[in-house]
């Protein structure tokens, strides 16, 4: 009989999450299910110091982090169970699961390049989700730029003329920060809003980084569907509807989640996308699709797990934790 998988979670405080909504809480939940060695550590934790020989005499470099053996259950107020803190080397995982909330800013992109040191599948190695690489080379707000013909018209710029221009075209549209979360600093600016000019000087006075502007898309009404991906294959979804007089759908400012299928415009954007998820090792992806129109691929801490199971009975993390399976070799 092969070990259980030894699993390691980069993610934020673990007693503060919602644990009938936390995506992440559903991975562990079925890391626990199947014997899995589960701990889980902060990204604040992370060292990266001198090489070590790795078994095939390799020089690898070592990462450790102060972790803790957790178990966990469903049971508000007593959903995990700590044993002591230890120096944990991560090469010796199994599989690290990167799960920490965004904004991705340097400290994000550092602990990707941290992660690359043992990210892999063998001795002295760790299968990171998602590739940190690949996390870092896609922000997800750019990442979708790269399929023109599946998103609706877009900007990403520093130039406010070009945004004035884009506006007096399109009349009703979003802005958003490249690098936020959960819709923070999202504003929907129609023809006649004053407030675009206010809303530019404060943006560009705080951040050297440019904005993505989109046009609005009504049919948000109806739900901004994120659709899961499982290594590049569409596993389930659910509609986020805005609540009253909001123009986000994000369930952190109020979203509702309702239940969705997929439809043949949906298919064709996964299809679309799947190959390159495949190829880079993104292996837990959410996407968001308004109406026809692709206007996220979210490769950082996706969300939308247990919303999803319990409208149409499936068990996601089961299969995004058989897609890490096969990535190992199937052992496990």
């Amino acid at each position: 009989m092969s070990r259980p998988l030894k699993v390691a979670v980069q993610m934020d405080p673990l007693g503060a999450i919602d644990i009938n909504g936390d995506s992440t809480f559903a991975m562990m939940l079925e890391a626990e299910a199947r014997g899995y060695e589960l701990f889980v550590y902060q990204v604040e934790t992370l060292t990266l110091s001198e090489g070590r020989v790795s078994p095939d005499g390799s020089r690898l470099e070592r990462l450790v982090a102060r972790a803790r053996r957790v178990h966990v259950q469903r049971v508000k107020g007593a959903h995990a169970t700590f044993g002591e803190e230890q120096v944990l080397d991560l090469g010796g995982m199994n599989v690290i699961l990167m799960r920490q909330d965004p904004p991705f800013d340097m400290a994000y992109i550092t602990a990707t390049h941290m992660l690359e040191h043992v990210h892999g599948v063998g001795p002295g190695r760790a299968l990171v989700v998602n590739d940190p690489a690949a996390v870092r080379n896609a922000p997800e707000k750019l990442l979708v730029t790269h399929y023109p013909d599946l998103m609706p018209p877009t900007l990403v710029t520093w130039d406010i003329r070009a945004i004035h221009d884009f506006r007096a075209r399109w009349r009703d549209i979003i802005v958003k920060p490249l690098f936020g979360n959960g819709g923070a600093g999202v504003f929907r600016i129609r023809e006649d809003d004053p407030n675009l000019n206010a809303l530019l000087e404060m943006h560009f006075a705080r951040s050297r980084e440019p904005l993505m502007i989109q046009r609005y898309e009504p049919a948000v009404r109806q739900g901004d569907k994120r659709i899961i991906l499982a290594d590049g294959k569409p596993i389930g979804a659910i509609d986020r509807v805005p609540a009253e007089g909001e123009a986000r759908s994000n369930m952190h400012v109020g979203g509702r989640a309702v239940k969705a299928s997929l439809t043949p415009r949906d298919m064709e954007i996964c299809a679309a996308i799947g190959p390159m998820l495949r190829e880079q090792g993104l292996i837990f992806v959410g996407i968001d699709v308004i109406g026809e129109w692709l206007t996220e691929i979210n490769v950082t801490s996706p969300t939308g797990l247990q919303e999803i199971d319990r409208f149409d009975g499936v068990n996601t993390a089961g299969l995004l934790w058989d897609c890490i399976l096969a990535r190992l070799g199937g052992n496990g």
